[in-house]
């Protein structure tokens, strides 16, 4: 009896099964549209957070020094006679001797040499006529030294001064001259240098008249230490401390005999 069994009496009337299947379908539909939709939206920003400090970077990078602001040139300064009488009387006059020693030793001097003239040219006035000799003549100043210097007027001073030079002639020895004295007229130039004024005002030196020495007999115990160890004695004087100066002939390394004083204790 149960080899023909009726299912489909058993089914409740209706189609159900159907409206099942569609439901599912559906449900699955929607949930792959949802999924596609949420993938397509932007992702949302975290949330802010406190920031954090950055360590401070050190460049390594040379920074180039700021290029100084342009300054406007500047005239020279004038010295002023009011400038030059608040400078030590002493160290001006100083300046001023060294200078008329030194336009001397080229003033006197004579080599025929370029160098020479131009030199002496810069020291002279404008305008005056350099010095001139012969041809072989040779002159070289032996010493120079200042004897006086005399403020004559306001920057303006006369120096005094001797000055002895060797003369050579047609290639033969150098000879040496006479002593010479000169004034020279120096000024002191708007710079606060000193220059010459004027050409030289020369004239025969005066080594003076020689002083009388009033010499007198030694004690020979002196007198034989001092033949021992230096030369023979001419004569000495006391002092009033008890010493002896005793004027002897020194014999120098040149060979030459010179006179000269001892002092014995």
């Amino acid at each position: 009896m149960y080899e023909r069994i009726p299912w489909e009496t058993l089914e409740k009337p209706g189609n159900d099964r159907q409206w099942v299947v569609m439901a599912v379908a559906g449900a699955v539909a929607l949930g792959a549209l949802a999924f596609t939709f949420m993938r397509s939206q932007p992702v949302p920003a975290p949330l802010a957070t406190a920031p954090v400090a950055a360590a401070p970077v050190v460049s390594t990078v040379p920074v180039a020094p700021a290029s100084p602001l342009p300054t406007t040139p500047t005239a020279p300064i004038a010295v002023t006679e009011a400038d030059l009488f608040a400078v030590d009387p002493g160290s001006l006059k100083d300046a001023v001797a060294a200078h008329a020693e030194w336009f001397a030793v080229e003033y006197f001097s004579y080599d025929g040499s370029d160098q020479s003239a131009l030199t002496l040219g810069s020291m002279l006035p404008q305008g005056v006529p350099l010095p001139e000799a012969p041809p072989a003549v040779q002159v070289f100043v032996d010493w120079v030294g200042v004897t006086e210097v005399v403020e004559v007027a306001p920057v303006t001073f006369e120096v005094s001064l001797v000055v002895r030079s060797l003369v050579a002639r047609d290639d033969g020895p150098f000879v040496r001259q006479a002593p010479r004295s000169a004034i020279v007229e120096i000024r002191i130039g708007g710079d606060g240098s000193p220059v010459v004024g004027l050409p030289p005002v020369l004239a025969k030196a005066n080594p003076g008249a020689p002083q009388p020495l009033n010499l007198s007999g030694v004690p020979e115990e002196i007198r034989l230490q001092v033949e021992a160890s230096h030369g023979q004695v001419v004569g000495g004087e006391q002092m009033i401390d008890g010493r002896w100066k005793v004027v002897v002939l020194v014999e120098g390394s040149d060979g030459v005999v010179r006179p000269a004083t001892v002092i014995v204790p």
